[in-house]
């Protein structure tokens, strides 16, 4: 089996990182500034274990891999870059190649399903960074995180088993799951609240009380749409014991995806695939959803504007709703 990690970004660097150095065979797809530091420094990965500089093989796009039987592809993008990858993939790769979402929100999975048959859906929890080319950090030891996964839309095989095993090898708390959406949809309510950390920063005070308004919104829309979805008691006994965050020597946590898209000035942030999926949700099925869609357009508008995190306060937010 030959992992192909397909933005080796922070989950994806962590994942494709601790996969090599666990013996496996690995390719990573990055691009601009990080595809040139991997390629002339190599890969460094930072955690509070200690660091590492792996050297592996990386190209610009998947267009430019040799890809063979046996090969697995990891989706490691933001959703909005799924699209354009999916299609020059789906060229490229055996058309029975296993496509693996190690993404937040849920629509990737049904993208990846109209052009491959053998799509398998990740629940990622793993405290990890990218802000500097060529490094990625993992926050937690000695276990960096799970990666629970499963076939979509639903089921396991014996590929889901090697799958999980393999993530086990190399470190990775992995279990297979027949049901994966129903916790993808519950990461997606956690994520909600990315947006307003990028917009206010990570210790705003005020922050859990949007992301409760974010939440509460949310779990209507999901209710109305008859959609089932992992409990909190659930994820509380999955997450027990898991995580064990620690210092990283020349590496401060900053905030989660959204916040290290603004803080990078990328252009870009996902949150038309996760506040925006409950927007879509919520106007599918008659629900309001004004709070997820304010989150959604002020934090595209940073984006595009390249402004830096914490721009606005909590209550700016909330008068902005009024």
């Amino acid at each position: 089996m030959r992992w192909v990690i397909v933005g080796a970004g922070a989950v994806g660097g962590v994942v494709g990182g601790r996969l090599a150095m666990a013996g496996h065979d690995v390719v990573l797809v990055a691009r601009g500034a990080h595809l040139d530091a991997i390629r002339r420094d190599g890969l460094a990965m930072h955690s509070p274990e200690g660091r590492r500089t792996l050297r592996l093989p990386a190209v610009a796009d998947v267009a430019a891999h040799d890809w063979r039987a046996g090969d697995v592809a990891v989706l490691a993008v933001k959703g909005m870059d799924t699209p354009d990858v999916l299609r020059p993939l789906a060229a490229a790769a055996p058309a029975a190649t296993p496509v693996l979402c190690l993404q937040n929100g849920v629509a990737n999975e049904r993208a990846a399903l109209r052009l491959f048959a053998n799509v398998y859906g990740v629940h990622v929890v793993l405290p990890a960074t990218h802000l500097a080319p060529g490094v990625v950090v993992a926050h937690s030891a000695p276990t960096p995180g799970s990666l629970d996964l499963g076939r979509c839309p639903g089921g396991l095989d014996d590929t889901a088993e090697a799958l999980a095993a393999g993530l086990r090898a190399a470190g990775f708390s992995a279990e297979p799951r027949a049901d994966i959406m129903r916790w993808k949809y519950a990461k997606l309510l956690q994520n909600l609240g990315n947006a307003v950390q990028a917009l206010c920063g990570p210790d705003a005070d005020g922050l859990d009380d949007l992301d409760a308004l974010l939440r509460a919104e949310a779990t209507e829309v999901l209710r109305v749409a008859g959609i089932d979805v992992a409990t909190p008691e659930e994820d509380a006994r999955r997450r027990k014991g898991l995580l064990n965050i620690q210092p990283v020597e020349g590496t401060p946590r900053g905030g989660g995806s959204s916040w290290q898209s603004l803080a990078r000035g990328t252009g870009t942030v996902e949150a038309d695939y996760l506040n925006g999926e409950i927007v879509l949700l919520g106007r599918l099925h008659g629900v309001p959803t004004p709070a997820n869609e304010l989150a959604r357009q002020l934090v595209n508008q940073a984006a595009r504007d390249h402004i830096a995190p914490g721009a606005i306060t909590p209550s700016e937010f909330r008068a902005k709703l009024a």
